[in-house]
């Protein structure tokens, strides 16, 4: 069992992220801490008492994780992402990527731009980023566009008698709207030094920066060198690496082996879109005989993403597994792209493997006591749903250490864009690769009895004819709701000729889990049920999620769509040209006749329809 003060005197006393657990291992908070030790023993002393809403998180810490960073900026950032991710009930103020800025680089354009921007987009320029100093990027970017004279406005193209601008009249702009005026190839050179600058090979630009410092305090100019002297400290800042987010946006994992004496883990790092999404460690049994760290590598790989569709492109590792050349071949076989499996030398990705692995020398000291709580965590979970199935008067148990659960709903907007979602929980753990999305065919109207139905029979009908993607079936089916939704899944399963223990979750009045409704119409009270209860209301919130997160993506794409095709001259080819370019319809209602003009496929025609249209609107 997980004991907190013990683990409390293991913590280091290093930058990082903690994640708050309950007593089901859900994720409830996530924070950032320059000192871990520090700070997660604030929680369980006279801090963690202080307000109502900490007095509520603590008495919900079962246990906690941590992962360790460099620097306070990277444990800042991998907040970011793991609370976008989890979305712990307590982190109320839910950050978005756009919190952070970016530098760009527009090298897509014939003569590039250095500007700030707080979306990240695989548009064919360079980003660099993100960073937590908006001031040092707001310095930074208006020193270089000073001291280079950089094209600032978005044009790329100037037509015939065209004006310069008051950049170019004040001697802030190079003036490349005027035919002849501008070298494009020193302008090139010049992109490409700040491009060495911004991905850290700024020894030149700081020293440039120095010098000129010196100058101005020689020549006693001292509030032009504190301006410098500002500018380097704002240099130096953006110049460390930025390793939770890279600005590649690739996908990749770090596999590395983690053991003791009596455990053998291994711990996996994900990047997602060019984000450290998190950590995950799995465990082997030491009677499958593998003692060797390299060999543990190989066997995780091989096992591990068999199972799963989600093959990033690229795999670090810290030492090559045997016929690692095998790997990759067996692993890309049926992807669309190529696997390689390598060990960084330089670069981000050497940066990335090395702090993984300074976290995975932190998670040797507690190997134990993660294998211990996730026992206990099993073991009292399997006993409440035995105890469920046996009241239910279905089975008396199943012999299996985690039940598989599945639950469904259903959601649309009066019967339009009806669609259904169905999640998967393996024990206590969402099993996301299981997860499925329908759209309800047969049933007109907001009729959720009917579309439930349809749902559940068309998975029920796949697995029995053997379709990979549904063969597995649950051992139990939670539905979102009370006896109407239970009788729509009894129903369906009578179609397809196969039996499943199948249960209600009824809400309250302030729509939260109260009751397990059995198909008899019988009920059972959750509130003296905690353990239950928790599981009960997490697997309704998740299957809730995911159908209206569905439902929303089709119903705007939809809506989307009819808008702009009501505009004559508009079709598929321009609206899609539109959307890429603007990212919105909000901005493309509020675009000038010049800048409907910079997309491509739009001439003055269609530029004037659509401006027509809108004001109509």
């Amino acid at each position: 069992m997980f004991d907190i003060k013990d683990n409390l005197k293991k913590l280091p006393d290093t930058p990082g992220v903690y994640i708050h657990k309950d007593s089901l291992g859900q994720v409830i908070y996530v924070g950032k801490a320059v000192s871990l030790r520090n700070r997660v023993r604030q929680y369980f002393q006279t801090y963690g008492k202080s307000t109502p809403k900490l007095r509520a998180l603590t008495s919900q810490i079962a246990e906690f994780e941590y992962i360790t960073c460099a620097s306070e900026m990277e444990a800042l950032i991998l907040e970011c992402n793991l609370i976008k991710k989890y979305q712990p009930k307590y982190n109320v103020l839910l950050r978005d990527d756009k919190t952070y800025p970016y530098i760009i680089v527009t090298t897509s354009e014939p003569y590039p731009r250095v500007t700030k921007t707080r979306e990240l987009k695989n548009d064919g320029n360079k980003y660099f980023g993100p960073y937590s100093d908006v001031g040092a990027v707001n310095s930074i970017v208006n020193l270089i566009n000073k001291t280079y004279k950089l094209k600032r406005c978005s044009a790329t193209e100037f037509p015939k008698g065209h004006r310069p601008c008051l950049n170019y009249h004040i001697g802030e702009c190079r003036g490349v709207c005027i035919p002849g005026e501008v070298d494009q190839k020193e302008y090139r050179k010049i992109i490409d030094g700040i491009i060495d600058f911004l991905s850290g090979r700024d020894k030149t630009f700081i020293k440039t920066l120095e010098k000129s410092m010196e100058d101005a305090a020689a020549n006693m100019k001292f509030e032009e060198a504190a301006a410098y002297r500002d500018l380097i400290t704002a240099a130096q800042a953006l110049s460390q690496a930025q390793r939770v987010t890279m600005v590649s946006g690739k996908d990749l994992d770090v596999v590395l082996p983690v053991s003791d004496e009596n455990n053998s883990f291994v711990a996996l790092f994900q990047v997602r879109d060019g984000k450290l999404i998190g950590r995950e460690t799995f465990e082997f049994s030491m009677e499958e005989g593998i003692e060797n760290p390299t060999a543990l590598t190989g066997e995780f790989i091989k096992q591990y993403y068999s199972k799963w569709a989600d093959v990033p492109h690229d795999i670090l590792v810290e030492k090559l597994p045997e016929d690692v050349e095998l790997l990759q071949e067996f692993l890309g076989k049926d992807l669309s792209h190529k696997v390689k499996i390598y060990v960084p030398k330089k670069g981000e990705n050497r940066a990335l493997l090395l702090m993984a692995k300074k976290d995975t020398d932190e998670l040797v000291k507690t190997l134990e006591v993660r294998k211990s709580s996730d026992r206990e965590k099993k073991k009292a979970l399997k006993a409440e749903l035995d105890k469920l199935l046996e009241e239910g008067g279905f089975i008396e148990g199943r012999d299996t250490d985690e039940y598989r659960v599945e639950a469904y709903d259903i959601s649309n907007t009066n019967g339009v864009d009806s669609v259904g979602a169905m999640v998967v929980f393996k024990g206590n753990r969402r099993v996301k690769k299981d997860y499925r999305r329908f759209k309800i065919k047969t049933v007109v109207g907001p009729d959720d009895y009917a579309s439930l139905q349809e749902m559940i029979t068309r998975r029920l009908v796949r697995a029995k004819k053997g379709d990979p993607a549904f063969y597995e079936l649950p051992d139990i089916i939670f539905m979102d709701g009370g006896l109407g939704q239970v009788g729509s899944a009894k129903k369906a399963m009578a179609e397809a000729g196969i039996e499943i223990p199948v249960v209600g979750l009824a809400k309250d009045d302030s729509h939260r889990t109260r009751a397990i409704v059995f198909p008899d119409g019988r009920e059972i009270d959750l509130k003296n049920r905690p353990l239950l209860f928790k599981y009960a209301g997490t697997i309704q919130e998740e299957v809730h999620r995911f159908a209206i997160d569905y439902h929303r993506g089709l119903h705007g794409k939809r809506s989307i769509s009819s808008i702009l095709d009501e505009i004559p001259g508009i079709g598929p080819k321009r609206r899609n040209a539109l959307l890429s370019h603007f990212g919105s319809v909000d901005k493309i209602k509020e675009a000038t006749l010049e800048e409907l003009l910079e997309v491509k496929s739009i001439d003055s025609k269609a530029a004037g329809n659509i401006i027509d249209f809108f004001n109509k609107k």
